[in-house]
């Protein structure tokens, strides 16, 4: 995999919702290395999600289920390559609902929203101002990572130290990395502060490496056996402290995926932000693309991101706002909660 999705923009989003972490997982199979038949491509799903998904027994129920239906000759019915992908994800969806869990051809466009039609190119950054005297606001779509969004965020909070109040709009947000939020997140923390933790099996760490072992914020910690766990930590900005009384709000909606999920939880959890609009969309299970052959690419889900105080995560149920509005009055609310 190429890219780790933190949540990435969310299965048929899901694709997207993943978080960008080059250094995430071993170098892909070159095509010569993949099968050029459906049973080919869809035994080498099954294996793929027994040795290296997310949840391990839900992996082999997936692998079980796929040999099944090989076996039935239900995969030779498909019309065409998208037919046959979105065979795969329904029979996978039926066994256990992942909202990253797809198949489908490479670099087929995603969709703005679980199920939902094909979405616009995704710009990061989308919006970042004061909107009005003394409050902040910035509007993402994707943590993209790129040097250039990157520079766009720690330039945002550099012209906005003297804000008595920051929001953050999430509403229309995909997904994707860690290194927004590790440019971000320094300004508004007084102290180290733990975030969540990430789970990846010791199998995955082994077979692929750790996901987003490019940030230097993931810390190794203690876990269960047979999992390697990491701490996303927060800490504070060693010379710039302006921010760190302002108030923060982090508008949600239920297509609030992935990554943006991850920094809602980080939020309510720490209770640095105050969460404004509806509950996100429960994309949790990070990983990325991989390729399997005849013209197919599965989106494998290989960890989890779950709360360090109730051992849970949010998929399929997402993550609940503490003012729960209309997301198309979520703006609106924090400016008026931002005012007082």
């Amino acid at each position: 995999m190429s890219r780790l999705v933190l949540f990435a923009a969310v299965a048929g989003a899901a694709a997207s919702i993943a978080l960008t972490a080059s250094a995430q997982q071993r170098a892909r199979p070159a095509p010569a290395d993949l099968p050029s038949t459906r049973a080919g491509a869809v035994q080498k799903i099954a294996d793929l999600l027994e040795r290296n998904y997310s949840i391990p027994a839900v992996g082999r129920q997936y692998a079980a289920t796929l040999r099944a239906r090989l076996q039935a000759g239900d995969y030779d019915k498909p019309a065409d390559t998208v037919e046959l992908g979105k065979a795969i994800t329904a029979d996978l969806q039926a066994v256990n609902p992942d909202l990253h869990l797809k198949v489908r051809e490479p670099g087929a466009a995603p969709a703005a929203s679980p199920g939902g039609p094909p979405r616009a190119p995704l710009k990061g950054v989308e919006e970042a101002k004061w909107i009005e005297p003394g409050i902040a606001y910035i509007r993402f779509d994707v943590f993209r990572g790129s040097p250039e969004e990157l520079k766009a965020v720690r330039a945002f909070m550099q012209e906005h130290l003297d804000a008595k109040a920051i929001i953050i709009d999430a509403r229309g947000h995909h997904g994707g990395g860690l290194a927004e939020m590790d440019v971000m997140l320094p300004y508004l923390y007084t102290k180290r502060t733990p975030l969540v933790d990430m789970d990846v099996t010791e199998a995955v760490a082994k077979e692929r490496g750790l996901p987003m072992s490019d940030s230097p914020n993931l810390i190794r910690v203690d876990a269960p056996p047979g999992i390697v766990r990491r701490e996303h930590t927060v800490f504070p900005h060693p010379t710039e402290h302006r921010l760190f009384n302002a108030k923060v709000f982090y508008l949600t909606s239920t297509h609030t995926g992935s990554a943006a999920e991850h920094l809602a939880l980080a939020f309510k959890r720490t209770h640095r932000a105050t969460l404004v609009g509806e509950h996100t969309a429960g994309a949790n299970h990070f990983g990325g693309e991989e390729p399997v052959g005849a013209g197919l690419e599965l989106w494998l889900p290989v960890g989890r991101t779950i709360d360090p105080d109730t051992g849970k995560d949010w998929e399929g149920t997402g993550i609940l706002p503490d003012v729960a509005v209309p997301a198309d009055l979520a703006l609106e609310t924090a400016l008026k909660l931002a005012r007082g």
